[in-house]
């Protein structure tokens, strides 16, 4: 009786506990979404409210005032998102493997080459020249697509995860006639869900949430990803509010805060519903990954 009054106990504390952390993680998205949808005034003269006082869908009017550039922006990120990670994932199974297996004679020095350019880079202006003017990238799909295909700290997680994998099984399946590849499809890739599955997490956030390359690289506008595109709106609006300060005309009409948290519950909205498919492997994934040698 004592040991389940004791396990009682903890298993309630524990929910509590779990329940007062999840929900102060969740509150400042919360503020988020009501400062969206709040009227500027209302911002300004009582704060952000999770109860908006003063309810407004000016933010979002403003945002979606040209239907057409937003949803090409959107369907520019999700196709640099769908074709970056599945591309990024199979490039850094395929380099994984390729370091952990034995029969790499050169996998310690290649592997020390990757980790060194984790520490040292030759800088912006030699990147900006060799996409720009080496490779003729600018204004291209590939520009937003390649800098962040592969992770050297993702390739070094995915081959420590790789490593718990028993070698007994390549050497049956070398006994069996299969090849390196064949090896890595149907035996490596499949035990390797899980580091995989938390590794695809961290890629498609970094090409959802990416609006340096672009700026860096693109200037027509059909090529826009949603999140420069929501950052070239800010800074139009921003622009037009000095405008109108300059030539002394009333700014109140332009919902600035509003404008700037529509712009995060836009640019952050899809991404959250992709997290609960992919959570049971995160945890597993990336702990693994991290503690095998």
């Amino acid at each position: 009786m004592k040991v389940s009054r004791d396990r009682l106990y903890f298993n309630t504390s524990g929910y509590v506990l779990l329940t007062v952390l999840a929900g102060a993680c969740l509150l400042p998205f919360l503020l988020i979404v009501a400062g969206s949808v709040s009227d500027e005034t209302a911002i300004y003269t009582d704060g952000y409210r999770l109860i908006p006082r003063q309810f407004s869908l000016k933010s979002y009017g403003i945002i979606f005032r040209a239907p057409a550039s937003i949803l090409r922006a959107y369907a520019v990120t999700l196709m640099l998102t769908a074709a970056g990670t599945a591309l990024g994932l199979f490039l850094t199974a395929m380099t994984a493997f390729a370091l952990q297996t034995g029969d790499c004679k050169y996998r310690n020095v290649l592997a020390f080459y990757m980790y060194f350019t984790m520490l040292f880079n030759g800088g912006l202006t030699p990147f900006y020249i060799l996409m720009v003017r080496g490779l003729h990238l600018k204004n291209t799909y590939w520009a937003m697509l390649l800098p962040s295909l592969l992770s050297v700290w993702f390739i070094l997680l995915t081959r420590n995860y790789m490593k718990s994998i028993p070698r007994e099984v390549y050497e049956s399946a070398k006994i069996d006639g299969a090849g390196y590849f064949a090896m890595f499809l149907r035996i490596t890739m499949p035990l390797s869900v899980p580091v995989l599955a938390t590794i695809g997490l961290f890629i498609a956030l970094g090409y959802w949430n990416d609006w340096y390359y672009p700026m860096l690289f693109v200037e027509d506008s059909r090529l826009y990803p949603m999140q420069f595109f929501l950052y070239r709106l800010l800074n139009a609006a921003r622009f037009s509010e000095a405008v109108m300060k300059g030539a002394n005309v009333a700014t109140a009409n332009m919902p600035k805060e509003g404008m700037k948290m529509a712009m995060a519950v836009v640019a952050t909205g899809p991404i959250i519903f992709l997290y609960p498919f992919i959570q049971r492997f995160f945890i597993r994934g990336l702990m693994i990954g991290a503690v095998k040698g």
